[in-house]
């Protein structure tokens, strides 16, 4: 094969490598776009709202160091979604049921159904570790919107890098000796 013929198949080589780089990022780019205006428009829509900041609420300690940066705003991104369901509800359920899991709140009001009051705790943890999943599968989908997004931008600088090689690839095949066998 002729020296020739190798640096232009390499070259060429880059320069498909380069548009696929380009293409990858901006797949990536618009995965990255609908996860975060997915998780924005379905959160928003539910109208959350953080304790405003004097409230009680945050008066306790477990509550406390992660809600006051929100104190106030709306729930509208998956790392709110996170710190409203790990931090809040998941703390007033622990309160709710002394630490025990909804399994065995619902084994013990199947064991005694005539207790109202155990059947209605039942009923709430079960909404509120049904909301608090929803919450953490928002969360769930932005955060893969955020590695989309990081992966995106790693595609564009690697897709400007293979696009430079290229270039001294092209500059290269026309300086070169195309006698040279290899």
């Amino acid at each position: 094969m002729k020296r020739k013929t190798l640096d232009l198949l390499l070259t060429l080589l880059g320069l498909l490598l380069t548009v696929v780089l380009l293409v990858a990022g901006g797949l990536l780019m618009w995965g990255y776009s609908f996860a975060n205006s997915t998780v924005h428009s379905q959160l928003a829509a539910q109208k959350i709202y953080f304790p405003a900041k004097n409230s009680p609420e945050l008066q306790n300690p477990l509550i406390k160091p992660y809600l006051t940066p929100y104190a106030g705003q709306q729930l509208i991104n998956g790392r709110e979604a996170e710190v409203w369901a790990d931090h809040f509800i998941a703390v007033h359920l622990q309160e709710i049921t002394g630490g025990k899991t909804y399994a065995q709140l619902s084994a013990a009001s199947l064991a005694d159904p005539s207790n109202t009051t155990l059947a209605k705790t039942v009923q709430t943890v079960f909404q509120g570790q049904t909301l608090r999943g929803t919450l953490l599968t928002a969360y769930a989908f932005w955060m893969f919107g955020v590695i989309a997004l990081w992966s995106a931008i790693a595609m564009f600088v690697l897709a400007i890098l293979m696009l430079i090689l290229t270039l001294l690839g092209f500059r290269h095949y026309r300086v070169i000796d195309h006698t040279v066998m290899i």
